[in-house]
């Protein structure tokens, strides 16, 4: 298990350069959760990278995450990492216990929001984005609005921490990565 064998499985189930910068963008994020936390990095960045790898091919709720858990599973994965792909949306019923499940599922839909607005600015940077003009846009529901606000919300609240520090703290890990994600403005 190692970064670049992540990003191959990420590459064999999607096709989507959209899909694959928000696997980027969550383990970005993730890896900034897991230095704050201790803990290891790699594992929480991977996790973040394949959690949604086999949607293109499992769009479904019916299907969705489960695939992708046993897909890991069957080639051998770390059971931690199948376990955060599989609990990272409420449709699964399966109970988030770790941190890191915990984190991927606070940060999954919010990485994809903030992407959201920062595609939105005049130069299309993330430096541009901030909390106010983030929480503005939750407001309006027209905007980005296969996110579910909701889930931003609850990710917050299950972390246990205030919704504005997480959203703070989502757009500074995300700035570390601006360049991969396409996000550091235009010049």
């Amino acid at each position: 298990m190692n970064r670049e064998a992540a990003w191959n499985l990420l590459c064999e189930f999607t096709q989507s350069e959209g899909l694959r910068k928000h696997g980027l963008a969550v383990e970005a994020v993730m890896r900034y959760f897991a230095r704050r936390a201790g803990d290891d990095e790699d594992v929480w960045g991977i996790a973040g990278m394949l959690h949604d790898f086999d949607f293109e091919q499992n769009p479904t709720l019916e299907t969705h995450a489960f695939a992708g858990a046993r897909i890991l599973r069957e080639r051998g994965w770390p059971e931690a990492i199948a376990r955060a792909v599989e609990s990272h949306g409420d449709h699964t019923g399966v109970k988030r216990e770790s941190a890191m499940e915990k984190t991927l599922f606070a940060v999954d839909e919010l990485s994809g929001f903030v992407t959201a607005c920062a595609l939105v600015k005049p130069n299309k940077s993330i430096f541009e984005v901030d909390v106010p003009s983030v929480r503005k846009k939750m407001k309006d529901r027209a905007f980005a609005r296969a996110v579910s606000r909701e889930d931003i919300v609850n990710g917050a609240a299950q972390l246990g921490v205030d919704l504005d520090a997480h959203i703070a703290e989502v757009i500074e890990a995300m700035k570390g990565a601006a360049a991969t994600l396409g996000l550091a403005g235009r010049q």
